[in-house]
């Protein structure tokens, strides 16, 4: 069954092009600093928005009109399969995401949960094998179940974890069937709501222990992706262990665990952390953490995690200058984990979305490219932080300045001439590139 019908394959028309079901921006084709566009940025579908997300919202019931929504249980589950790859294919995307209960429905027992799973996986497998499309990366949903209402891995009651690390584990497996190129970890209800019940200490050990149970079989298995954690500040436990990026890398850190894992950076998620997305972007590459992005954006008027499309050109511009200064993606990508707005509820919507995340990326792509080919921003550094690169910068730099030697050069008082950061000509300039490509 074709389920977008009435929708035609998505090509590229270019900037001149008034046809909305088309790009303007993204070419897979053009090459970007020596790599295509579909190499840098490797876009994927984030299958719980995109086909289970319904719209609904605190005050209203969904209003998303989905033909697959007229099914129900493994039936429902089946075709969304067929939409996902029919989707894809239309909108060339080579790589789709999803937690284990988007694909398939929870049963009465892990058994037969397990068993829908090995349903569903096995039909994803055979789309793969006849598309050509790939898995990014897949994860093990532990936060909406009500068993989970003290978290998974942090939980306090034994038995729940008992239940995570089973979940996990059909998890890893699930991703070396299908040939994820990576595993994320998300904790969902991983941190607390007040210290007054909570043994801190207790909770972070045994998240620890988790990941190295997982780091172990997946070694067993021989389950070669890249592990991914992905932090957030909050929502839905007033406070989660992997609050920003910072935070999770001295985690990482401290249990032993930063060989084995980079980090899956969500746009949103910075915002919620009072960061930008560049910010993440810039502490996980300098730390050499850099993984995955979660592409989307959020409202800086509501205080939550609303997963807007990514339409704003300064924000995807100096995302993808700090992943091409820090070498690319890697085996990551650029997966859409945002949904349409309640009020778009048809099935074109969730094209036009898309379509305008990538050409939003693209555009940044370009920009970025012409931010680094002209030394832009490189040249503006340089200059500013010049002072370290002769006579007693250097020397700081070196290591070969001491307190005392410090202090002989400051008992000079040569007179301290500080130069202007130009940062509204700056941001001058980057308007100016950003609208020129």
């Amino acid at each position: 069954m074709a389920y977008f019908a009435n929708i035609p394959t998505i090509k590229f028309e270019g900037k001149g092009s008034d046809n909305p079901l088309a790009f303007k921006h993204y070419d897979p084709n053009q090459v970007v600093l020596g790599k295509t566009m579909e190499e840098h940025l490797r876009y994927a579908v984030a299958y719980w928005h995109t086909y289970t997300a319904d719209g609904t919202d605190p005050f209203g019931a969904g209003t998303a009109v989905r033909d697959w929504d007229k099914l129900s249980g493994l039936d429902k589950a089946k075709a969304r399969v067929e939409a996902n790859f029919e989707f894809m294919e239309k909108l060339n995307i080579p790589y789709y995401c999803f937690h284990d209960r988007d694909i398939a429905p929870e049963g009465s027992t892990l058994q037969e949960t397990n068993k829908n799973l090995d349903v569903i996986v096995a039909m994803l497998k055979d789309n793969m094998k006849a598309s050509g499309k790939k898995l990014l990366w897949n994860t093990a949903n532990m936060f909406t179940n009500p068993r989970f209402v003290h978290g998974a891995g942090t939980t306090s009651n034994a038995d729940v974890y008992a239940y995570a690390a089973a979940q996990l584990k059909k998890g890893l497996e699930t991703g070396k069937e299908l040939g994820a190129e990576n595993y994320v970890f998300w904790g969902g209800r991983e941190g607390y709501e007040t210290l007054l019940n909570t043994d801190m200490k207790l909770e972070l050990d045994n998240l620890a222990r988790l990941y190295h149970m997982a780091i172990a079989y997946a070694k067993e298995i021989g389950f070669d992706a890249q592990f991914l954690i992905e932090p957030k500040p909050k929502e839905p436990t007033k406070h989660q262990y992997d609050f920003d990026a910072a935070t999770t890398i001295s985690f990482l850190q401290s249990y032993g665990l930063k060989d084995h894992f980079k980090l899956n950076l969500e746009a949103n998620h910075a915002t919620l952390a009072g960061h930008t997305f560049e910010h993440e972007i810039r502490v996980a590459a300098i730390n050499g953490m850099l993984g995955s992005l979660d592409a989307n954006q959020g409202d800086l008027l509501l205080g939550w995690d609303t997963d807007e499309f990514p339409t704003d050109l300064y924000s995807t511009t100096l995302t993808m200058y700090e992943v091409l200064k820090a070498g690319g993606l890697g085996r990551g990508g650029v997966n859409f984990d945002a949904k349409v707005r309640r009020a778009s509820f048809e099935n074109e919507d969730l094209f036009l979305a898309h379509i305008a995340g990538m050409d939003s990326f693209a555009w940044g792509l370009k920009a970025a490219a012409k931010l680094i080919e002209n030394r832009v921003f490189d040249s503006v550094v340089e200059e500013r932080y010049s002072s370290f690169k002769s006579g007693i910068g250097a020397d700081i730099v070196s290591g070969k300045a001491t307190l005392a030697s410090l202090e002989q050069y400051a008992l000079q008082n040569n007179p301290i001439v500080n130069k202007s950061g130009r940062q509204e000509r700056i941001k001058l300039l980057l308007s100016e590139v950003i609208f020129s490509v």
